[in-house]
């Protein structure tokens, strides 16, 4: 099975951490982020497709064109028009059903190991308490536990689920246009691109999140 790890954003919000490191190569337990991704991966991932661009050499003279026995290559995002667009890149690459992580993002082994045992699937997380001022993609799902939307911009409060940015696809996506995921941006939103498959008719199964990490500032890689 192949995974797509989308790592080409700029890492804004890391107050000068990413000045001259790409944020995937900021370390915890000196280890990068991206090699702690990369070691959480499902045993049945045996290729992955890295989408680079911010200093995105970087990251392909760490790791190469192989980690821990599995294949690796690049696909360059130069433009940064958002994740439906980065994964666009990745078409020809692509074949049969794939994994998808956000590359800001921590997941458990168990979990992306549990998402994949579905033909298309979506890892969500449980806000645990009221969050005010806080804004989610909130994740609806239908009473066989299938998605039925996906809401921007909704209130953080407690038991919604959200989107946690790990997806498994296949090659019926790049059948659908890419949709802008904010009105009046430019970036391109892979769950817009997902709804459309929806309305298509396609299932696309709900998995809980046992742990998650989202790393969006210092204090987060803290």
């Amino acid at each position: 099975m192949q995974a797509v790890i989308l790592a080409a954003g700029l890492g804004t919000r890391m107050k000068g951490l990413t000045s001259d490191t790409p944020k995937p190569l900021l370390k915890v337990g000196g280890k990068t982020l991206l090699e702690h991704k990369l070691d959480r991966l499902p045993n049945e991932v045996n290729e992955i497709i890295i989408v680079v661009g911010y200093l995105g050499d970087r990251i392909k003279e760490l790791l190469g064109s192989e980690y821990a026995g599995r294949k690796i290559s690049y696909v360059e995002q130069k433009e940064l028009l958002g994740t439906g667009h980065a994964l666009s890149l990745c078409k020809k690459k692509l074949s049969g059903k794939f994994l998808v992580l956000n590359g800001d993002d921590l997941y458990a082994k168990e979990d992306l190991t549990e998402l994949i045992k579905h033909d298309l699937a979506l890892l969500t997380w449980e806000v645990p308490q009221d969050e005010r001022g806080r804004k989610v993609a909130e994740v609806r799902m239908d009473s066989s536990g299938a998605l039925s939307d996906i809401v921007e911009g909704q209130p953080a409060k407690k038991g919604t689920l959200f989107n946690a940015g790990a997806y498994v696809l296949d090659e019926r996506y790049f059948n659908y246009s890419l949709q802008l995921a904010t009105p009046g941006k430019k970036e391109l939103g892979l769950p817009q691109t997902m709804l459309q498959m929806l309305k298509d008719g396609c299932k696309i199964k709900i998995v809980r999140a046992t742990w998650w990490k989202p790393i969006t500032s210092p204090e987060d890689l803290a």
